[in-house]
């Protein structure tokens, strides 16, 4: 991920030998990581089981909140693809019933977001 890219907050994908070494103590039995994503300081994973979003908060990012949202709480989402001369694509989540998206997170052109869109589909839609 380019350092224009990661300043202007946009996600890049991350390696799953990376993300296991990482956060494998986050996973549950039977459970694993199929596709990483990484911002400047947060990380989202989508695992077989559920959505992980690893915040940094804080000036120093010492201080981490790890979310976990069920697949089956996620109602509906949104993928926009990049356009010729726009740097980004956008993810929008629904969660449960409310009316504006819970997450929004923007990739790279480096991410296949339709990889992205496969993986949320394949959980959501079961």
């Amino acid at each position: 991920m380019g350092l224009f890219s990661a300043l202007l907050g946009n996600a890049g994908s991350v390696g799953l030998e990376e993300l296991n070494k990482k956060y494998e103590m986050l996973l549950t039995e039977g459970e694993v990581i199929e596709l990483g994503f990484k911002l400047i300081r947060d990380t989202f994973i989508f695992t077989n089981k559920r959505l992980i979003l690893v915040e940094k908060q804080g000036i120093t990012g010492s201080k981490t909140e790890y979310r976990s949202i069920a697949y089956k709480a996620i109602t509906r989402f949104s993928v926009e693809t990049a356009g010729t001369f726009e740097l980004d694509a956008e993810l929008k989540i629904w969660v449960s019933s409310e009316a504006v998206p819970s997450i929004k997170k923007q990739f790279n052109k480096s991410v296949n977001v339709y990889e992205v869109q496969k993986v949320l589909a394949h959980h959501v839609l079961k």
